[in-house]
């Protein structure tokens, strides 16, 4: 490993990384079988101007979160990158088992490992624009066994590139449980980070997280549909009174038309840096541990190559 970071634009240090959100989605078209069609993101223009926004307020880097199963496209997000002066990573990896391709089941997990690290090592989609993160996902309280497949074809893709790994927990559960697969296929856990998990808003849960070596991540902000910010924040403080703010990593998960402005709806990317951290100061949450959230901790994770 040389602690570099690999952008869609090529590899770059952790010092030129700067203010971070660790999980956004700038453009993504989930398959058919997902109804809802707030979660496409297919207008380039408005998911520029939001990245554009974006850089305006501060942000510097944004890993785009969008999978093999839900739209990717690796050549739009290195034009989105070269438009808007944003540090963008992409991610190969899966989400979970509802959108996977017949593929995914027909396929060897030696095939999959080699479409991942492909992704990685020449570019996504037909593109030179090269994967940073690999990803695998499961679903609310069961890890399917195609997830499990998944989950292990990840876990030797990383074997192979270095690559830090994100995982998706359907309402922040089952996280521990991937943590046990990617451990059996020798991935160490300190370069792993364990989404959605502020959606299960269970201390105890975290701190087993935690305790394994791993990152977590709360995406929640500003989603008051699911509980308010003071919760979060109560979350937060647990984490860093137990001593891992080191592992902690925060960002908005703004895959919606509904959560962006720029397609007409909110909090968008500017709600972490301009309500959210400035919450956290007034809540007593150091600026010094705020620093360490949006710029040490993603620097660290993702500089694995």
């Amino acid at each position: 490993m040389t602690d570099k970071i690999r952008t869609v634009l090529g590899d770059t240090s952790k010092e030129a990384l700067g203010f971070t959100y660790t999980h956004e989605h700038l453009w993504c078209c989930p398959p058919p079988q997902q109804k809802d069609r707030d979660f496409e993101l297919t207008n380039y223009e408005a998911s520029l101007e939001e990245l554009k926004t974006f850089k305006k307020i501060g942000g510097e880097t944004l890993v785009d979160a969008s999978t093999l199963d839900y739209g990717r496209d690796g050549n739009i997000l290195k034009k989105m990158a070269e438009e808007s002066g944003v540090n963008v990573l992409g991610v190969t990896g899966f989400n979970k088992h509802i959108y996977f391709d017949d593929w995914v089941e027909t396929e060897s997990i030696d095939q999959i490992v080699d479409r991942l690290v492909q992704d990685i090592q020449v570019g996504m989609d037909g593109s030179d624009a090269k994967a940073g993160i690999l990803k695998a996902g499961s679903w609310y309280n069961v890890i399917h066994p195609l997830e499990e497949k998944i989950t292990r074809a990840v876990g030797r893709a990383q074997k192979i590139t270095g690559a830090p790994v994100w995982l998706h927990t359907e309402s922040g559960t089952l996280g521990v449980e991937m943590l046990d697969i990617l451990e059996d296929e020798g991935v160490d856990l300190h370069l792993v980070a364990v989404g959605h998990s502020d959606r299960n808003a269970d201390p105890y849960y975290h701190l087993n997280i935690l305790e394994r070596g791993s990152y977590i991540q709360f995406d929640g902000p500003g989603k008051v549909k699911y509980y308010p910010d003071n919760i979060r924040i109560d979350l937060i403080k647990n984490v860093l009174a137990h001593g891992y703010g080191h592992k902690l990593l925060i960002s908005g998960d703004m895959g919606r038309q509904s959560y962006l402005h720029a397609y007409g709806g909110g909090p968008g990317f500017r709600y972490i840096k301009q309500k959210f951290i400035p919450r956290m100061l007034n809540e007593r949450i150091s600026q010094h541990a705020i620093n360490q959230i949006f710029y040490t901790n993603p620097a660290d994770w993702l500089a694995k190559f």
